[in-house]
């Protein structure tokens, strides 16, 4: 039990306060020890209606300069990508830099890349739900989002690296009158179709299933009738009564259970895109959980990019606190560990193996002339996150955007090193070559990011970007109440939050 005086205080802090360590009570734990308390995952005092307030207010008034400029920004880089791809329909795959040997290009770097931004969100919504880690609640629903648009950007590239992109419905498997022509079902871009829909529709399934509620909120608070039909019908006439939570939380638990596999499921179909193949450097069963672990390194880095832009640019500081930052960071240092890991393995199995070929592969890639780009993917990728071993790097959101850029950096430069390394030089060297970035594969590079940036911008301004109602689960009911705290004990006794009430 704890002291009966400590009960109707709750914990009061703003964002600046949080250190990332408990609160301790001096003599509020079990026979007379101290009781350590974990930091309020909300912080300002902020009460059930201010959170109402505070997310849905972007979806509810006029788009602020700040969003226009950023979403100006976006849209300029969108109408780039949409000028790349007309000029690639009427001039052809000539315009871009693959060749022979280097038949796989930046569309196919592209594609590993955002397909892998994709999995910090069903990670961080599914796996880290089922392990009821309560801190995912202030970011859990802008990193579905991000995994949704990762997935649009991802699915844009296999599509129109056929060439003819115009015959990509070939690819799905229904009765035609094509006679022999038939989808291949042997090769692992055959299952890249399967694996990319089927993780596009359950987490899309997902993120609209946990925007039920909050779409609800929105129609309650809407004032013009049209937009209250709107979100009536989003959100299926959510009503709120206890047997719609009841089958609401059950069905959230089941998707969170089908999700779960898919995290590990789709990037290791990825990996064998490269892993089924006879090339150096590409046939070994490493790629799979090397495949994954980067994906979730890649991704973890995109979400404090998209977290650090949303607590600056839209004042969420109060629902995605420093706390939650240096939770992301601990586990991208950690990632980034393993990440590095796997590059040492791939070294020594390249030795252990005693291959000339397999050696003469790994030696080129870290030595031969894209040694510069080998030497770039290392440094951002397994040697910058080390930073996060100081508390005060952890905290830092400026420090914390940086490394998150560099990360993504690396990452697509890893994707780079696997593809062109592998091709450009392989068992003759009558056959090798160079390959160079074209002005339009930047083009489409840079066109994806804005393609992704529009998407979440609009995302952020008709939709709740924060989950209502799983922060809202998180709070101290007392301080969501605005039960105002009796000043006469507050300065002496530290604040105890309503939750530890009967410990």
């Amino acid at each position: 039990m704890t002291r009966p005086d400590l009960s109707p205080y709750a914990t009061v802090m703003d964002d600046s306060q949080l250190t990332g360590r408990p609160i301790v009570v001096p003599g509020a734990g079990p026979y007379g020890g101290d009781l350590e308390l974990p930091e309020p995952l909300v912080t300002g005092a902020k009460t059930w209606a201010d959170v109402d307030r505070d997310i849905c207010m972007h979806a509810e008034q006029f788009p602020t300069r700040r969003w226009w400029l950023a979403f100006g920004v976006a849209l300029a880089f969108l109408g780039l990508l949409g000028f790349a791809l007309m000029t690639l329909f009427y001039a052809g795959m000539g315009i871009l830099g693959v060749n022979q040997p280097v038949s796989w290009g930046s569309f196919i770097i592209n594609f590993v890349f955002w397909i892998g931004i994709g999995h910090a969100g069903t990670l961080i919504s599914a796996v880290l739900y089922l392990f009821r880690q309560q801190w995912r609640t202030g970011i859990n629903r802008a990193a579905e989002a991000m995994t949704l648009f990762a997935v649009c950007c991802a699915g844009l590239f296999p599509v129109i690296h056929l060439g003819r992109a115009w015959f990509a419905y070939w690819l799905v498997p229904y009765p035609n009158a094509r006679g022999p022509l038939w989808v291949n079902f042997n090769s692992p871009l055959a299952w890249d179709l399967f694996a990319i829909s089927t993780y596009g529709l359950v987490s899309l399934t997902f993120w609209y299933m946990g925007l039920l509620p909050d779409l609800a909120t929105v129609r309650d608070r809407a004032t013009h009738p049209w937009r209250r039909r709107l979100y009536n019908a989003l959100s299926f006439g959510w009503t709120g009564s206890q047997r719609a939570w009841r089958h609401y939380e059950s069905a959230y638990m089941v998707l969170a259970a089908l999700a779960t596999p898919l995290v590990f499921s789709v990037h290791t179909i990825v990996s064998f895109d490269f892993a089924t193949s006879v090339m150096p450097g590409w046939h070994t069963t490493i790629f799979p959980p090397y495949f994954v672990i980067g994906a979730i390194f890649s991704g973890f880095a995109m979400v404090i990019t998209l977290m650090t832009f949303m607590r600056g640019y839209f004042g969420m500081t109060h629902y995605i606190t420093l706390n939650h930052m240096e939770n992301m960071a601990k586990i991208l240092m950690l990632t980034g560990m393993l990440v590095g890991f796997a590059y040492c393995t791939e070294f020594f199995m390249a030795w252990y193996s005693a291959s000339a070929w397999e050696g003469f592969v790994f030696r080129n890639r870290a030595f031969g002339p894209y040694g510069w780009a080998y030497a770039l993917m290392f440094t951002c990728n397994a040697i910058v996150p080390q930073l996060f071993w100081v508390k005060a790097m952890r905290r830092n959101t400026l420090v914390l955007f940086v490394v998150s850029i560099l990360v993504n950096v690396g990452m697509w430069f890893e994707r780079y090193v696997i593809v062109v390394t592998s091709l450009h030089r392989d068992y003759l060297p009558s056959s090798w070559g160079m390959y160079a970035l074209t002005f339009w594969d930047y083009a489409f590079l840079l066109g994806s990011f804005g393609l992704f940036f529009t998407l979440f911008l609009l995302f952020v301004r008709v939709l709740p970007v924060v989950a209502i109602s799983e922060v809202k689960g998180v709070m101290d009911p007392q301080v969501a109440r605005g039960v105002p705290r009796p000043t006469a004990v507050a300065a002496t006794v530290p604040a105890v939050p309503a939750a530890a009430q009967g410990v």
